[in-house]
């Protein structure tokens, strides 16, 4: 994945992301005109979602907008794919639930965000089964089904690594991209996460509100403990094996050298499945880790293993934007 924002597009891999193209042109154009069949729910969707594939910081702007539609007094819920997780059915996730069954992202997001949590390949079946067992739900937010036409939505909103933007521009597999930049001009809001700036975002999406995006180290909670514990200033002046199974590692070891933390980078795949073995490093140095790392590693870490616990900043009214369309989308179906 990485040569993809190291290197070119390779000429044969290009070649081979023409039918990949014409394949996703051709799925978004039928569910446009009808010939496909978008499924709406009977409470408004928002969309969280990227057109790339890789980490972009998807579930901590997730868990930010739950807790924004709650303040602004809705009663929001969240479908997941349940990516990484062994469930072949729909399944309601829980704070205790298996993260190998559920998948990592939709765990936290069940232990963070305070609504109810549903993972199915199917995120229609997802919404149904909720909106079932919590009819009081009168809001679904779809984390990374930008893609998942199935499901029509009110709100789309796409985040962009503003650091990596789109690597090489290619699609599949001769980069990183689902689907091209021109998307964009789709969508309701774009969520640049971190510094930096896209100049295809620009170019494709001149007209779409931006909004920025950064995360803050909330603290630091040990894995065996439930509750954020310490700062984490307060773990300086010793070094750290740093753990991070997500799509972009680099971000949350530059987030530890940047608290002046020392540090040994210890990077795996995105939804790694951890065992014991992975956390035996050679030296007798603390571990640090993300939190959707956390989730898989808590029945067999040690005693100095901690969870970084990180919440989305925003420095424009995206919730504003948000519950303007919500409540446009309302006003529609009671006309």
């Amino acid at each position: 994945m990485d040569t993809w924002y190291r290197s070119p597009a390779n000429p044969l891999l290009r070649m081979a992301s023409l039918p990949f193209a014409c394949v996703a042109a051709l799925r978004r154009a039928g569910y446009r005109s009808g010939l496909l069949h978008s499924v709406r729910l009977p409470v408004p969707v928002v969309v969280v979602g990227n057109i790339g594939v890789g980490g972009t910081g998807k579930t901590p702007l997730v868990l930010w907008l739950a807790q924004r539609l709650l303040a602004a007094g809705r009663r929001p819920g969240i479908v997941s794919r349940g990516y990484g997780g062994s469930a072949t059915i729909v399944s309601e996730v829980l704070p205790d639930s298996d993260p190998e069954k559920v998948g990592d992202e939709p765990l936290l997001l069940a232990r963070r965000s305070g609504v109810p949590v549903f993972v199915g390949r199917d995120r229609v079946a997802a919404g149904r089964a909720l909106l079932e067992r919590y009819p009081e739900c009168d809001t679904i937010v779809a984390d990374d089904g930008l893609q998942h036409y199935r499901l029509a939505r009110d709100v789309e909103i796409v985040v962009v690594d503003a650091a990596r933007g789109f690597g090489n521009g290619s699609l599949l597999p001769a980069g990183p991209l689902r689907e091209p930049p021109a998307r964009l001009a789709s969508v309701d809001a774009i969520v640049l996460h971190g510094d930096g700036t896209v100049a295809a975002v620009a170019r494709h999406a001149a007209a779409v509100p931006r909004v920025r995006m950064r995360l803050r180290v909330a603290g630091v909670r040990r894995l065996r403990e439930g509750s954020v514990t310490a700062p984490l200033a307060s773990l300086s002046g010793r070094p750290w094996n740093a753990v991070a199974g997500i799509g972009n590692p680099a971000r949350f070891f530059a987030l530890l050298r940047q608290a002046g933390l020392a540090i040994h980078e210890h990077a795996f795949a995105d939804h790694h499945a951890y065992r014991a073995a992975d956390l035996a490093f050679d030296s007798r140095d603390g571990i640090l880790m993300t939190e959707k790392d956390a989730v898989k590693c808590e029945q067999f870490a040690g005693d100095d293993a901690w969870a970084v616990v990180v919440e989305a900043e925003l420095d424009a009214d995206l919730a504003g934007i948000v519950l303007a369309r919500l409540e446009r989308s309302n006003a529609a179906e009671t006309a």
